[in-house]
């Protein structure tokens, strides 16, 4: 067991600077998302938002995200990476206020539309794909799922804590008086804050994140690049942005911040339990990404994605059939242990079958078919929530959904191995 978790810890121990610089970026980012997405329906619908549109607001809050990520993640290794870093808080910060100062619906619209606000809890914005281009060019083949999944476990456990911390802050705030308003209020302001803590970190990051050789003379500069900055291995990018996507519209019914609503809704949880109900159910997905490394080098990294992804989604189907809160957290539990073991790997996959000078792009474009993907399913789930006929059946959609993608991503990826695995054969 210790020599397991030696090895597992090896990589870490040889991350630069810059790349330890990179995790506290993802830690201060997710905290901030999962500080803020326990509390975001409730502090809409109490500003007046109905469903609908709460759900409206939610749909283009991501696909917002997916137009902008798109034109930073498909110039951030010509313009450069830590500038394209920076517009990235900065656009959390924008969001941030602008939530934090009205609850006016066009400009609330405007805030989600431009800014990055994460109703998920998880990645939104173009973070992701650079930070993910930036580990695969300091990281040996080797090394990199490992890296990927220590990298999803900060993440996971950031969300977790600031779940944690969201909703007990509101919970003390109401207790000593606030009102609900002003108490989620307290929350978005602290979401800014931390975007501004996020620019500060970016800002120590050095040239070595950079693309190291220069572009290409060839390279479009306009507004969008036709083949999005990718060449040898666009078939196959887009071939998985495909797929994501269908994984991703599954996942847009079932938000962090809507299953939030939903155990408010059907079991009048505080936002003090919602708050610990997502502390516990990030910590497992945590570990469940951590073991992920593991799995894979005996599997394969195509296996491991799909092989824990399927009972993970059946445990999705079953969260609305339970009689009661204590039942329904214990099956959220249980598929949080296993449903993020599937982000490092897929991250690693996408990472492994792309050029150097591809990265950027390829996990900019298979993360934004996720946005894009994802954007269209709140402003369906959204009404649903308002009927108690239908405010279950956001879960069935998404687990027959997901299921539907596990059983397509093995069928057309299975046989097309990352470089580490063709060793082995």
């Amino acid at each position: 067991m210790k020599a397991g978790f030696d090895r597992q810890i090896v990589p870490l121990r040889g991350l630069t600077p810059d790349g330890r610089l990179l995790f506290l970026t993802r830690a201060a980012r997710l905290f901030a998302y999962g500080f803020l997405s326990v509390i975001l329906v409730l502090y809409l619908a109490q500003a007046g938002l109905s469903e609908a549109q709460i759900g409206l607001l939610l749909t283009l809050t991501l696909l917002g995200d997916t137009v902008i990520s798109l034109w930073i993640t498909t110039h951030a290794d010509r313009i450069g990476r830590k500038r394209m870093l920076w517009a990235g808080a900065g656009l959390m910060i924008f969001a941030g206020v602008l939530f934090a100062v009205t609850g006016n619906f066009i400009l609330l619209l405007t805030a989600a539309t431009i800014g990055v606000i994460s109703p998920s809890g998880y990645e939104v914005g173009p973070f992701l794909a650079i930070e993910q281009a930036s580990f695969s060019q300091i990281t040996p083949n080797e090394s990199r799922t490992q890296i990927f999944a220590w990298y999803t476990l900060v993440g996971s456990f950031a969300t977790a804590f600031g779940s944690l911390m969201g909703g007990g802050l509101v919970q003390g705030l109401l207790m000593a008086g606030a009102g609900p308003l002003n108490s989620y209020r307290a929350v978005i302001l602290g979401y800014t804050g931390f975007g501004i803590l996020l620019a500060l970190l970016i800002g120590r990051l050095t040239a070595s994140i950079e693309l190291p050789q220069a572009p290409q003379a060839s390279q479009k500069s306009g507004l969008f690049q036709p083949t999005l900055g990718l060449h040898r291995s666009r078939n196959k990018v887009f071939g998985l942005a495909g797929l994501f996507s269908i994984d991703a519209f599954a996942g847009g019914f079932v938000l962090q911040s809507v299953v939030a609503y939903w155990f408010y809704l059907r079991f009048g949880a505080s936002p003090a339990v919602l708050g610990s109900i997502f502390f516990g159910a990030n910590l497992l997905a945590g570990i469940s990404a951590l073991s992920a490394a593991w799995v894979a080098r005996r599997i394969g990294l195509v296996r491991t994605m799909v092989f824990t992804h399927l009972p993970s989604n059946i445990l999705l189907i079953l969260i609305p059939l339970m009689p009661n809160l204590p039942f329904a957290i214990l099956i959220l539990f249980l598929r949080f242990s296993i449903s993020q073991m599937d982000v490092p790997t897929r991250q690693s996959y996408t990472m492994a079958l792309v050029e150097p000078d591809e990265r950027s792009a390829a996990s900019g474009v298979t993360n934004i078919a996720r946005s894009v993907g994802a954007s269209f399913a709140p402003a369906i789930a959204g009404p649903m929530l308002a009927s108690p006929l239908l405010m279950d059946v956001p879960f069935f959609i998404a687990g027959g959904l997901k299921i539907f993608y596990d059983l397509l991503i093995y069928v057309s990826f299975r046989a097309i191995r990352p470089p580490e695995e063709q060793k082995t054969r």
